[in-house]
């Protein structure tokens, strides 16, 4: 079953359940995913790989505004718990991320590898992290790792 008939057969399910969480959340991603369909210079169908993308665009998004709602002072209320389990719900439709420790390792090996130090290296490390391992890292968690990894030591007084 496609990422595209798991949605449709979601969105019946939550609507004879009585589920505006879930129903709002896949009627968001269907409306997204026809935007993906429409938009100038999209050939082809929509894939799994294409409605992983679009899903992840999307959750990151609602990632990035719980950051600014946290940076304004809102940690909680209806649209915070709403983005949080929208996130939570998306995950499942996407491949598993490796954690912050299995992520670190990763960056730790990769600068061991390539010889690297300096935060002027970030870029480059991360262009060699995402090359082998897009689906399986957060780019975000990269560069914050990478960045900390790289930051020359303090120096001693």
């Amino acid at each position: 079953m496609t990422i595209e008939e798991r949605l449709n057969a979601e969105l019946t399910r939550a609507m004879k359940a009585h589920e505006p969480q879930v129903l709002d959340c896949v009627r968001m991603v269907k409306s997204k995913l026809s935007e993906k369909r429409t938009s100038p210079g999209f050939t082809g169908g929509i894939t799994d790989p294409v409605a992983q993308e679009v899903i992840d665009a999307y959750s990151r998004s609602l990632k990035k505004a719980l950051g600014e709602f946290a940076t304004g002072g809102l940690t909680s209320g209806p649209l915070v718990d709403k983005y949080r389990f929208e996130i939570e719900y998306l995950a499942g439709y996407l491949p598993q991320k490796l954690d912050e420790a299995a992520t670190r390792e990763l960056v730790r090996k990769t600068i061991a590898e390539q010889g690297l130090s300096g935060l002027s290296n970030v870029g480059r490390l991360m262009g060699a992290i995402m090359k082998g391992h897009k689906d399986e890292v957060d780019s975000a968690l990269v560069k914050r790792i990478a960045e900390e990894e790289l930051k020359p030591p303090p120096a001693a007084p």
